[in-house]
């Protein structure tokens, strides 16, 4: 006869939501057959179950021992249409490059709920379950003007009032097309240019940089270099000319590290969540003149976390202040 159970065996808990039993009285239920000869019909009675039921658990315990008493998976033994362990090793890893899960479902040729299942399963549904793509390494630059953060932000246009403000997505039809909201960020004040633009060619980024150098000129800040990605229009000959005849030095982010220019990464989520998603707006043009007002607010009134909750406006106050008492 197989040895009685003791009590931390007894405790030991893997309850399906909808058992009639327990370990616990799994466990009575075996001793009293077992150990105190009681009849599989009383006993079966006594717990409340089935006599059937009572014999599977006392030929569990003969076999398995205490463990035996425990819920089982309810997994079938085979799973025809599963997914080889090959492909799911490719899902995986595709993830941890950082592939969305549409991205790895195109590449691979499964249904994008297929996918997803595995990363839910894997524990890799979502982006922040992933590792950094590097160790954080933060800085910021003394004076105003060091270095500008510049990035491109592609926006749906608006050409008539979508479900947010109608309510409905009857009539839904293909996309209107794109915007492409440039933004440039002081490094050391985190004061912002924005401007809304019809595309991001080499032509449309010079002259973006010529009028943000300019904004920053009329707030008495002198513009040493600019960050960018290396987008076709950074990364053009015109550009490069731009830079020349403005005197400014360009520096590139390393391929596949946007968090090199994470400071205008930034801002464009605080961008497209406080301007672009934060209102219901019936068409671009309604977007685009509310730009300026939530612009103006961000710089000069909007506390900022990395500030001491100082408005960029305010940072530049005492930067430029600063830099006044230095040379009197």
């Amino acid at each position: 006869m197989s040895k009685p159970l003791s009590s931390k065996e007894e405790t030991r808990m893997n309850l399906h939501a909808n058992a009639r039993t327990c370990p616990n009285s799994r466990a009575l239920l075996v001793k009293r057959i077992l150990e105190q000869h009681w009849s599989l019909t009383t006993a079966a009675e006594a717990a409340g179950v089935s006599e059937r039921t009572a014999a599977k658990w006392v030929r569990r315990f003969r076999e398995e021992g205490p463990g035996g008493l425990g819920d089982r998976s309810s997994r079938p033994r085979r799973s025809p249409r599963a997914l080889p362990v090959e492909r799911v090793e490719a899902i995986l890893a595709l993830r941890r490059v950082r592939l969305t899960g549409e991205e790895i479902a195109s590449v691979l040729g499964h249904a994008a709920a297929t996918v997803s299942a595995v990363l839910r399963r894997h524990g890799l549904g979502k982006r922040s379950a992933l590792d950094p793509l590097e160790p954080p390494n933060p800085y910021e630059r003394s004076q105003p003007g060091e270095l500008l953060h510049i990035d491109v932000k592609k926006l749906g246009r608006i050409d008539r009032p979508g479900h947010r403000a109608t309510g409905t997505r009857a009539g839904r039809r293909q996309g209107a097309g794109w915007e492409f909201v440039h933004v440039c960020v002081d490094d050391a004040t985190r004061l912002a240019y924005v401007e809304v633009l019809p595309d991001e060619r080499a032509i449309t980024c010079v002259a973006f940089l010529r009028r943000a150098v300019g904004f920053y000129r009329r707030h008495g800040v002198r513009v040493e270099r600019v960050m960018t990605d290396n987008g076709p229009g950074y990364v053009s000959v015109l550009h490069a000319l731009c830079c020349r005849g403005l005197g400014l030095r360009h520096l590139r982010t390393r391929p596949y590290r946007p968090r090199t220019n994470g400071k205008a990464e930034r801002f464009i989520q605080t961008l497209t969540q406080g301007w672009a998603y934060g209102a219901i707006y019936g068409s671009s043009t309604e977007r685009s003149r509310a730009l300026s007002g939530w612009l103006d607010h961000y710089n000069f009134v909007r506390p900022h976390g990395s500030l001491s909750r100082q408005p960029p406006g305010a940072r530049l106050a005492v930067l430029m202040n600063n830099v006044s008492g230095v040379h009197t």
